[in-house]
């Protein structure tokens, strides 16, 4: 077999199959004590992303600063310019000191949800209430989001990220905070354009802060991005990423990247916890998806494009992996879009 090329953006190639999407749903002032508690994102997703499989919040403080905290971790203190995400979804207190617990439960203000227009609301003391307090009357403020992903079939960058992502200013672009607060400003004024940027913009803050999470990791990390950075390992991963359907062996793998067939199983494994020719089932998996989502290819169109010889076997891997055969996952996709579609469009 000839040399093939591996894809050089494993990172890139994972985000764009698994459906990421962003949106904004609160802008807030804060004045005094204060303190937010915001519930884990399984009890969120069907509020503010209705389908969405799984839901990652993040916080930009684009005046003053406060503190998160979630259990188990000691609270993280967040300066003007910082952003903070979540991407297990973790429920997680923000407050403007550490040990703070808010005083009212904030899940009323999802009732107030319309469309990805950011709700305004302010917090003083023990009080929360909707709306903003004039920018130079706020110690504190914040544009909150929430950015949607898939976990199924295969996506092994979020369970790679920490419970809290710490994106110091100075490492974040100077435009990033001022882009996002007056992009929902304009969203409450409801012009043209405003709620896409906003998406789009979410969508960006979380692939910056994946890439530079990995570029900040030491040379002995391991997991799926510690995998990446490995640079046996890691073209191991590109060669699978960039041809799916080729029918590897470790055999083949091995002689790709210069490793023997026994150094290549343990390596892989020891860095990713799966063995390399899990990883290319998993990988075919999530290639099967999107290929579902995205096209009107026939099942068994599918089961050829990622490296299966037929319908049925594709089908029952796909199935152990979703939940659902081929054919009644795509259904339920595009059902679940057109509700979020017209959830948009009855919105006022």
């Amino acid at each position: 077999m000839s040399s093939v090329q591996e894809v050089l953006d494993p990172l890139s190639d994972v985000l764009r199959s698994v459906q990421l999407r962003g949106s904004v749903f609160f802008h807030v002032s804060c004045r005094d004590q204060w303190a937010a508690q915001a519930p884990a994102s399984q009890e969120l997703a069907p509020a503010v992303m209705p389908g969405a499989e799984h839901v990652i919040e993040y916080h930009i403080f684009t005046k003053g600063g406060g503190w998160v905290a979630v259990d188990g971790e000691p609270p993280l203190r967040l300066q003007e310019g910082d952003i903070v995400m979540l991407p297990h979804g973790d429920a997680h207190v923000v407050s403007s000191a550490p040990g703070l617990q808010p005083q009212v439960d904030g899940k009323w203000l999802f009732d107030h949800r319309e469309s990805a227009a950011p709700i305004p609301v302010t917090y003083r003391g023990d009080m929360v209430e909707l709306g903003l307090l004039p920018r130079e009357d706020a110690s504190t403020v914040l544009v909150c989001g929430f950015i949607a992903c898939d976990l199924k079939p295969f996506n092994p960058l979020i369970a790679a990220l920490p419970r809290l992502l710490h994106l110091r200013a100075e490492g974040v672009g100077a435009w990033v905070a001022p882009m996002l607060e007056h992009a929902a400003a304009e969203t409450g004024t409801r012009r043209a354009g405003a709620e896409a940027l906003l998406q789009r913009v979410s969508e960006m803050v979380f692939v910056d802060g994946a890439r530079r999470y990995l570029d900040s990791l030491p040379e002995e990390a391991q997991g799926w991005l510690g995998a990446l950075r490995d640079r046996q390992v890691g073209r191991a991963i590109g060669l699978m990423h960039g041809h799916p359907a080729q029918a590897w062996t470790l055999e083949e793998l091995g002689r790709q990247i210069g490793l023997s067939r026994s150094a290549l199983h343990e390596r892989f494994s020891a860095l990713t916890g799966m063995a390399p020719m899990q990883y290319l089932a998993n990988w075919r998996m999530q290639c099967g998806a999107r290929l579902l989502r995205e096209s009107h290819a026939t099942v068994a169109a599918v089961a050829q494009e990622v490296g299966y010889e037929s319908e049925a076997a594709f089908a029952r891997a796909f199935k152990r992996a979703t939940g659902l055969p081929p054919a009644a996952w795509r259904r339920a996709q595009r059902q679940a879009v057109g509700s979020t579609e017209g959830v948009r469009q009855l919105s006022p």
